[in-house]
């Protein structure tokens, strides 16, 4: 087939390029991109209108030929303008026109335009992901004050170190996911100002378009200021994958404790037989893959990160379709993969069942109260503290060897091994008790951000309040977007006539 569109080149691509290459990215383009380059056509009309290179009447027939455009009018000419979407959208857009508009793509390129609606899409998505974070979020932090005061052991290098309660391990979750959202937010915030329309095809335009006043048509703060940038660029894309492989990174290490957590050997979670497997052979068992599944899926958000960054390095700063298309290619995975995992992890916090009784009995069975009984040596005994540490390990040896169970700890053990060290015993055999009982192991921290269930409480009050200044920041940019979107849509309907703001 003869090519039409350009003196430089005879024939259309070839059938094997366009097959493998050309086709899926128009119909990739067609299900994701359509309605933002119809909103770019429109607000480029809008822009070309006021600077007095279309009149209001070509504006409003253009309008008018846009409105007509379906995607199945464009799949069936694809072909034929060498499967591109945007020779194809031009040229329908053509045929409809009663009359040609000479100046209608005038000084105009398809590299501005298709980075345009490529960033649009991303936006919208964005926007959806961050509402399925503040749900997640929410979720976990309304769990968090369930347990205030049910313990559990904490663990480090996974083995027994001090008792923690389950809302304080649940809040260390909800400060990822505020963490995660307050980068997403800033992500978005960043997008609003990376509109690269106006920038042409790599150094700017010749006429005098107004690129602020296109960004603010499409929902953006600002044009992002240099054409070279506006084309070459794919900055968000990065900062998309970074904020997604941040929260992936860490969220499969708390869906490794509940994985741990959900085995015969701790038993400390369960959940109900709908998100529960079995096995195949082995009737006995009750399986969670519903966990694993979902820190597999934290894998594919990391990899899809390093792909964004390989398919960028080591490229020309220019427009490439290299960085264009191909390094954004997995972007619609990336979301897709994203949504599935929030919806996975929704249903795991929403139904997870921690086992108090598990947990309390775990919690009798060690020495938990080793680094409190340092602590006291020194501050009772006047002992330096690394010795005491000696001591209180030294005490601990013992007191299993002799076969004596946390909650029967004995001070003679204790006072034998400070005479041992040239020293006197000042702490009782209740303070010696209290040291390792189950009541105080909570109440014994003080700090802020401790495990003591008051600061839990308050870094519940405090996370609840980001929350919330979160949630304002981006309804705000969600609510702008919606508005312009819909002042856009008003503009075209109405063939071009002027609405109060």
């Amino acid at each position: 087939m003869q090519a039409r569109l350009t003196g430089r080149v005879k024939n259309s691509p070839h059938d094997t390029y366009t097959t493998a290459v050309l086709y899926p990215q128009f119909e990739y383009e067609l299900h994701h991109y359509f309605d933002h380059y119809i909103q770019i056509e429109a607000a480029l009309l809008r822009s070309y209108e006021t600077a007095m290179i279309l009149t209001k009447e070509e504006v409003r027939s253009l309008l008018k030929a846009i409105q007509g455009i379906t995607k199945e009018t464009l799949l069936q000419s694809s072909k034929e303008n060498m499967t591109d979407m945007a020779f194809t959208l031009e040229r329908s857009i053509e045929n409809r026109l009663e009359q040609p508009v000479v100046k209608w793509h005038i000084d105009r390129s398809r590299n501005d335009f298709q980075a345009c609606a490529q960033l649009m899409y991303a936006r919208e998505q964005w926007v959806a992901l961050i509402e399925k974070v503040q749900m997640l979020r929410d979720v976990i932090l309304d769990r968090a004050n369930m347990y205030h005061t049910v313990i559990m052991p904490g663990y480090t290098h996974f083995q027994s170190a001090q008792i923690i309660s389950v809302s304080f391990y649940l809040t260390a979750i909800s400060k990822h996911l505020l963490e995660t959202e307050k980068r997403m937010i800033a992500a978005l915030e960043a997008m609003n100002t990376y509109c690269p329309l106006g920038s042409g095809a790599m150094s700017g335009q010749e006429y005098p378009v107004d690129n602020l006043q296109l960004a603010r048509s499409l929902g953006f703060t600002s044009y992002i200021g240099h054409a070279l940038s506006g084309v070459a660029s794919r900055d968000w894309l990065l900062d998309i994958g970074s904020c997604l492989a941040f929260f992936a990174n860490n969220m499969s290490r708390f869906l490794t404790d509940l994985m741990n957590w959900g085995s015969s050997e701790y038993q400390f979670i369960d959940f109900p037989d709908e998100l529960a497997g079995i096995s195949s052979s082995m009737p006995q068992k009750r399986n969670f893959p519903i966990l694993e599944r979902a820190r597999g899926k934290t894998a594919h958000l990391l990899t899809y990160y390093v792909d964004f960054l390989l398919g960028q390095r080591n490229t020309a700063y220019s427009n490439l379709v290299e960085v264009s298309k191909e390094s954004s290619k997995n972007l619609f995975s990336l979301f897709q993969e994203m949504q599935v995992l929030l919806d996975l992890l929704m249903l795991v916090f929403e139904n997870i069942q921690f086992q108090s009784e598990k947990m309390k009995q775990c919690c009798t069975k060690d020495y938990y109260g080793g680094f409190s009984l340092a602590n006291r040596i020194t501050e009772k005994n006047g002992i330096p503290y690394r010795q005491a540490q000696v001591i209180a390990g030294q005490f601990i040896t013992r007191s299993i060897q002799a076969g004596q169970s946390p909650q029967h700890v004995s001070v003679e053990v204790l006072q034998e091994i400070c005479r041992e060290h040239g020293f006197v015993n000042q702490i009782t055999q209740q303070e010696l008790q209290s040291l390792f009982g189950l009541r105080a192991a909570l109440t014994m921290k003080r700090s802020a951000g401790s495990t003591n269930p008051d600061a839990v409480k308050d870094m519940i009050v405090l996370q609840t309040q980001e929350a919330a200044q979160c949630k304002q920041v981006f309804s705000r940019i969600a609510t702008d977007l919606k508005q312009q979107r819909e002042e856009l849509a008003r503009w075209m309907t109405s063939e071009g006539k002027e609405y109060d703001r």
